[in-house]
């Protein structure tokens, strides 16, 4: 499909900086295919649910992958910014840097500005490959649980670009750009869907007698990353590495069994799933990279509801779900949230869409 049509105007004032606060109060859209759009807030989600029901969360845990560091070579220092967005090994990341040009590969880069290793406030790493794209293979001097306290101390979230362009991140952040749920750590942007949930909207969701289940998505980098074809076919997703255990395969195939809809919260869990999920209909254990990409005509083999935030225009989560709940249903539901002051993106305001078979 032509990746134009997934454009549309948004108004600046409609991008979120900040949460709303207490989370479940942020709106609601409720989209199903061919009925009338209802307002409402994430704080009714409990009235939407049946009984045996399942929510699919993200437990994912974003860690302070935004690194800035220091290239010397000949006596020239140059500085760069590198974004971590899938380990591959105890000692290694790929990551995004920038600028890429003023990087070689074989070449170090001291990230942080003090001491003289990770424990004084800097880590090193050597530029193992590269590639065209700015791409490159991180490979540190420290491994395992030492690497990740390295990158605690020396990291910063790394706030998605619309956020990151107009405020710097700060203390706040660690705890807004992070799920309350959050135990597995490894991405490098937060499930935001997710972040709408407090313990007390929990706490109301068991009482209806509605299970909830964990999968884990290493949320990358590459989720920010513009569509720069003018067509879907020649788009080419960043793979990440997720995990559906059995247990929780065979769990929600159960619902299904007995008549219950499994809703995804967020977009990373439904393509996780979707991934583990065979043309049969059997969510099966899951462990490895998923580059999934979701455009209208997918046909959805498991998930039957989806709550997710408002996406950026032209972007792989637009696609998704317009191929979740139609095209032409995303267009108005989209038109009448941006008329109705609904705010966008990671902190923005949550919708909620049934699929349309």
């Amino acid at each position: 499909m032509r990746v134009d049509l997934f454009d549309f105007d948004l108004p600046e004032e409609r991008i979120a900086l900040r949460p709303v606060t207490p989370r479940d109060h942020a709106k609601l859209l409720r989209i199903v295919p061919d009925q009338p759009l209802q307002d409402l807030h994430v704080g009714d989600l409990p009235d939407l649910l049946r009984e045996g029901d399942a929510l699919v969360f993200n437990d994912t845990k974003v860690i302070p992958a935004q690194l800035e560091g220091m290239r010397e070579r000949d006596g020239s220092v140059a500085s760069v910014s590198a974004t971590l967005h899938m380990r591959t090994g105890a000692d290694r990341w790929k990551a995004f840097l920038r600028p890429a040009k003023r990087v070689k590969q074989g070449e170090r880069i001291r990230f942080g500005h003090s001491g003289s290793s990770c424990f004084l406030g800097t880590l090193d790493a050597t530029v193992a490959e590269k590639n065209d794209s700015g791409e490159v293979l991180l490979v540190f001097d420290v491994s395992g649980a030492l690497l990740d306290e390295a990158i605690a101390a020396v990291g910063h979230i790394p706030l998605p670009p619309y956020i990151a362009s107009k405020r710097a991140e700060d203390a706040q952040d660690r705890q807004d750009y992070q799920t309350v749920y959050a135990r597995e750590e490894g991405a490098v942007a937060a499930p935001t869907a997710g972040l709408h949930f407090t313990p007390q909207l929990l706490d109301r969701i068991r009482a209806k007698g509605v299970e909830e289940h964990f999968v884990t998505l290493h949320v990358g980098a590459g989720t920010f990353l513009p569509v720069k074809v003018d067509d879907t076919d020649d788009h080419k997703m960043h793979a990440e590495i997720g995990y559906v255990s059995a247990q929780t395969a065979a769990a929600l195939n159960h619902v299904h069994e007995r008549g219950g809809r499994i809703i995804s919260i967020g977009t990373t869990s439904l393509r996780l799933i979707e991934s583990a999920t065979g043309e049969d209909g059997i969510i099966r254990p899951w462990s490895g990279a998923t580059d999934i990409f979701i455009t209208p005509g997918y046909k959805f083999r498991a998930i039957d509801m989806l709550m997710t935030n408002f996406h950026l225009p032209r972007s792989t989560l637009f696609m998704l779900v317009s191929a979740f709940s139609g095209f032409e249903t995303m267009q108005a539901a989209y038109a009448h949230a941006i008329d109705a002051g609904y705010r966008f993106y990671s902190y923005g305001d949550a919708s909620l869409l049934t699929r349309r078979d």
